[in-house]
C-alpha cells in the first residue's frame, strides 16, 4: 500500500547520504541542449562505470530493488507486481525466492532487461547493467518477452497488478506491446532512455525490436520516444527511483542522469508530440453474413494526421469489442434479432472520429428450435474492489446472478466477469432452457480446459476455454419449465476464466415456427415491425377465430377475436421494442418491435 513512511525515510535518507549526486559529476553540460547534450551524458556515466557481471545483479538487488516506500517491508520492489493504492497479491523475499523456474505469477523474481538483450546478444557491459534491469515476477517477465513498450488496446494478458500486454494504440505502432501500470510508466521511460544516452555508439549494431533507432540521436524510433516522452511527463521522478538511482551509483558507480536532472529529458529530445486531431468518420459500412448469433462487418478505413490505432464496433449502442483492421464478425448476439451497428474510428491520442453510417441486419432464427429466452453481459457488476476474487451479486434483466470468486477488471466484448476456483449461478427463469452460448477466455496464466453448464442441478455439457475468446454453443439441452443456469470452473485451482456474452433459448409450448415465405402460407411483414403496424399474408386468413400476443417469457399481452375478418393487419397497441410471438389457431411466429 503506499504509504509515506517518514520515520524510515530518515534512516533511510541518512544511510544513503554518501550516494548522492557528487559534486561536479555533471560538469560541462551547462549550456548544452540536444545531440550534444546527451553525447556529453554519455561521456559523464560511461567513466567509471564498473561491471560487476551477470550474476552479480543478485547481489545489487539486495540495496537497488527493495521496497522501502511502498509497504516498507524490504521485500522485493517489482514494478510488475506492486500496487501503489493497496495491498500486494503477492511479496518476494530477498534471496529465498530468487528464480529458479516459474509457472504461475508470484512463484519467484528474476532479471527484467528493460531493453531486451537480445537486442545487443547478451553482450557486456549492457547485459549487467543493473540502471535498466529490474528485478521483476518471472512470469510476467516471460509474458513481456521482447516487446516494446507501449500503450495496450486489446489485451491478451493482464498480470495481477494490472500491467497489460496486447495490441498497441500507441501513435504510430500497431504491433504488440507491453504496459506498465501507471505509477512505473516514467521509470521505465527513464530507464530506457538512460539506455540510449550510455551506448549511443553502439546503437547502430543492435537490434531495434521496435523500438530503439540505429543511430545515436535520437536514439529511439519516433513512436517509442513520443510514448516515453509521454510517460515521463505523466509520471515523474518518485522517491523510490532517487532512492534506486544512488543504490545503483554505490553498486557500479554511475548514475541515470534522468532521474538526478528530469529537465534534461526536454532539453535533449523536446516535448512529445500531442494529438488533438480527430479521425475521420469510417465510411461504407455494411452488415452481411448474419447466422443465428453473428454478423459479419465491413467498412471503409478512416483517416488520421497521425494514424487510425483502432475501431470501436457498437451494435444496438452498446460497445461490443475493438478491433484493428477493417473486417470483423461481431458475435454473442441473439438469434432472430435485428441490430443497427455502427463504428467510430480512434486514434493513440485518445481521439475518436465520428460515427461511421449506420449499417442493419437481422440474426437468423436459432437452429435448435428454442426462441432467445434471455442474455447477460454482465455490463452491470458490481464493480467494488474489481481486482479481488470476491462474491458478487447482481440483477439484471429480473434475474439475480451470484458468482463466487469473481472478479470485474477483465474485458472481451466489453465488461465480463472473471471466476477462479468458482460459479456462477442464475435465479430461477422461465420457459425452460433449449440451447446456451457463452463466450469464454482463459486470462493471466494456466492451460486451456472447459466449464461445466448444469441446468436444474444435471450436467447439459462443458464449454472450452483458452487464452483465445471463444464463443460455443450448448445445443439440445431440452429442459421446459423453470430452470436455473450454473456455471461451474472449479476444475482447475489456478485458472482464471472470463465470461462474457451468456445467452440461451428457450422451450416456450408456443413453439414459433420462424418460417420463410417460402416455406409456409402463413408470413407476417414487415418484420421488424414499423408504425406499430403488423400485417399478415396467408391462406384463409379470415377464418382465424383468435390471435394472442406473447412476449418471450410467455406471458400474455393481448387476445384478439376475429383478428383478420375485415383485413390482414393487427393495430398494435404501443408495444415495447422488443421479441413477440404471433399464436393464431393453428401457427404461432415471431415478429420484432423496434
Amino acid at each position: 500500500m503506499k504509504r509515506i513512511l517518514f520515520s524510515f525515510l530518515l534512516v533511510f535518507a541518512c544511510i544513503n547520504a554518501f550516494a548522492q549526486i557528487p559534486a561536479g559529476y555533471y560538469d560541462g553540460t551547462t549550456g548544452l541542449t540536444g545531440a550534444t547534450l546527451k553525447s556529453k551524458l554519455k561521456e559523464i556515466i560511461t567513466n567509471g562505470h564498473e561491471d560487476h557481471g551477470y550474476g552479480g545483479l543478485w547481489t545489487g538487488y539486495q540495496t537497488t530493488d527493495r521496497d522501502q516506500f511502498y509497504e516498507g517491508d524490504g521485500t522485493i520492489l517489482d514494478i510488475y507486481s506492486e500496487n501503489p493504492t493497496g495491498a500486494d497479491h503477492y511479496n518476494f523475499t530477498y534471496g529465498t525466492n530468487q528464480c529458479g523456474t516459474y509457472t504461475n505469477e508470484g512463484d519467484c523474481y528474476n532479471r527484467e532487461h528493460i531493453v531486451p538483450q537480445s537486442l545487443f546478444n547478451e553482450a557486456f557491459p549492457m547485459k549487467s547493467d543493473i540502471n535498466f534491469i529490474r528485478a521483476t515476477d518471472g512470469k510476467v517477465n516471460g509474458m513481456r518477452s521482447n516487446y516494446p513498450f507501449g500503450t495496450v488496446g486489446t489485451t491478451s494478458y493482464t498480470s495481477l497488478n494490472g500491467s497489460k500486454l496486447g495490441t498497441s494504440v500507441s501513435q504510430g505502432y500497431s504491433g504488440i506491446v507491453f504496459e506498465p501500470i501507471d505509477a512505473f510508466k516514467g521509470d521505465v521511460a527513464r530507464m530506457i532512455l538512460y539506455f540510449v544516452t550510455r551506448y549511443e555508439t553502439q546503437l547502430s549494431g543492435f537490434s531495434s525490436g521496435n523500438m530503439l533507432g540505429g543511430s545515436a540521436f535520437p536514439g529511439l524510433q519516433a513512436w517509442e520516444l513520443n510514448q516515453l516522452l509521454t510517460w515521463n511527463i505523466q509520471d515523474p521522478v518518485s522517491p523510490t527511483e532517487v532512492s534506486r538511482n544512488n543504490a545503483a551509483y554505490v553498486y557500479q558507480k554511475n548514475r541515470n542522469p534522468y532521474i538526478d536532472h528530469p529537465e534534461y529529458v526536454a532539453l535533449i529530445w523536446g516535448a512529445p508530440v500531442v494529438d488533438n486531431q480527430a479521425p475521420t468518420a469510417a465510411t461504407n459500412l455494411v452488415a452481411s453474413n448474419p447466422t443465428s448469433n453473428s454478423v459479419s462487418l465491413s467498412w471503409t478505413a478512416a483517416t488520421d494526421n497521425m494514424g487510425v490505432t483502432g475501431y470501436d464496433i457498437y451494435a444496438n449502442n452498446t460497445l461490443k469489442t475493438t478491433v484493428s483492421g477493417t473486417t470483423t464478425v461481431v458475435s454473442g448476439l441473439l438469434s432472430s434479432t435485428a441490430y443497427s451497428f455502427y463504428v467510430i474510428a480512434r486514434d493513440a491520442g485518445g481521439n475518436s472520429s465520428p460515427q461511421s453510417n449506420v449499417a442493419t441486419e437481422t440474426t437468423l432464427p436459432g437452429q435448435t428450435g428454442g426462441t432467445s429466452c434471455g442474455t447477460e453481459t454482465f455490463d452491470t457488476i458490481p464493480t467494488a474492489t474489481p481486482s479481488s476474487y470476491v462474491n458478487r451479486t447482481w440483477t439484471n434483466n429480473g434475474i439475480t446472478w451470484d458468482a463466487t470468486f469473481a472478479r470485474t477488471d477483465e474485458t472481451i466484448n466489453g465488461k465480463s466477469i472473471t471466476i477462479r476456483n468458482g460459479t456462477l449461478t442464475s435465479s430461477t427463469i422461465s420457459g425452460g432452457v433449449q440451447s446456451l452460448t457463452l463466450t469464454t477466455q482463459l486470462k493471466y496464466s494456466g492451460t486451456a480446459g472447459t466449464v461445466s453448464v448444469e441446468v436444474n442441478g444435471n450436467i447439459v455439457g462443458t464449454i472450452p476455454y483458452s487464452a483465445t475468446a471463444t464463443t460455443t454453443t450448448i445445443n439440445n439441452i431440452n429442459v421446459t419449465g423453470n430452470a436455473v443456469i450454473k456455471i461451474i470452473t472449479t476444475s482447475s485451482s489456478s485458472n482464471r476464466i472470463a465470461m462474457d456474452d451468456l445467452s440461451w433459448t428457450c422451450t416456450s409450448t408456443l413453439g414459433t415456427t420462424d418460417a420463410t415465405k417460402s416455406q409456409s402460407s402463413f408470413v407476417v411483414y414487415p418484420n421488424p415491425v414499423k408504425n406499430n403496424e403488423l400485417y399478415v399474408k396467408g391462406d384463409h386468413l379470415s377464418k382465424i377465430s383468435k390471435a394472442e400476443i406473447y412476449d418471450l417469457s410467455g406471458k400474455l399481452i393481448e387476445v384478439i377475436v376475429n383478428p383478420f375478418k375485415n383485413s390482414n393487419k393487427i393495430q398494435l397497441k404501443g408495444l415495447a421494442k422488443g421479441n413477440y410471438i404471433l399464436k393464431t389457431d393453428h401457427t404461432s411466429t415471431k415478429f420484432i418491435v423496434e
